[in-house]
């Protein structure tokens, strides 16, 4: 039989790599579990954002692509006078042609989006690379805008949208990537129509009143330029007829405080 002889040195030193291993332990535990629990949180809010529109309550999403331009003030002076927050899904570079624009929107308490630098999707899916720098672009172009530093946008809407037949196969690949940045993407299921064709006042109205016929939460598809029609013009009655059917209007960050 062997007889182990501890001596006071010995019994330190392995009493000392016991608690270094203890604390290595208990560390590599406590970083695994607040690392599930990102992940969870990230996939809860990348869940919800996709699910919105599956919402059961009369919720309307006024969401505005392509700006900022002038005709975003004009909508601005709308919003403020209906007392209803949007979301804008900003270019990058127009972005930096009017930052007073984007700070004025931003103070006012509407949402500031990701939609490029460029909108130029031969850019945008020549690599992930690319793809990285177009968002990241976008993000610092609008931090620097409304003077926030590291900001994140955390949604982000494909140009022409992720269920365009366009690209199909790189944005699948693309959304991936937006996943591992902790940011969700979002469509639209009610929109004017105002980026198709030249329409009247009216029939932008009209183009909304049928694209939200028999649905509960809207995701509202309009743009904040005047390249083909100008929603402004259309915007205040657009808002008073959604009020009448009963919606009640909310914007991004909503969904980004509450779920990420």
């Amino acid at each position: 039989m062997r007889v182990f002889i501890f001596t006071k040195k010995s019994l330190v030193f392995t009493f000392s790599i016991i608690f270094i291993i203890t604390i290595v332990l208990l560390s590599s535990l406590s970083l695994a579990t607040e690392f599930h629990n990102a992940n969870t949180a990230s996939d809860n809010f990348m869940e919800n954002v996709s699910n919105l529109i599956k919402g059961k309550e009369k919720i309307a999403y006024l969401t505005f692509d392509d700006g900022p331009s002038l005709v975003t003030s004009k909508i601005l002076d709308i919003l403020n006078k209906e007392n209803v927050k949007a979301s804008f899904f900003v270019i990058g570079k127009s972005v930096e042609a009017h930052p007073e624009i984007v700070k004025r929107a931003y103070d006012e308490g509407h949402y500031i989006a990701n939609h490029t630098y460029s909108h130029n999707n031969s850019i945008l899916y020549k690599s992930s690379e690319s793809f990285l720098n177009e968002i990241k672009k976008t993000d610092i172009a609008i931090g620097k805008a409304i003077g926030v530093d590291g900001y994140s946008s955390s949604i982000f809407r494909f140009p022409n949208g992720f269920m365009s037949p366009q690209y199909k196969a790189k944005k699948k690949e693309m959304a991936k990537l937006l996943s591992q940045m902790n940011y969700a993407y979002i469509d639209w299921n009610c929109l004017n129509n105002d980026s198709i064709k030249k329409y009247t006042s009216s029939q932008l109205l009209n183009n909304l009143k049928k694209s939200s016929k028999n649905k509960n939460t809207l995701v509202i598809l309009m743009h904040d330029t005047k390249d083909v029609s100008n929603s402004s013009l259309a915007l205040e009655d657009s808002i008073e007829y959604l009020k009448s059917e009963g919606y009640s209007f909310r914007n991004f960050y909503s969904i980004v405080n509450n779920l990420k």
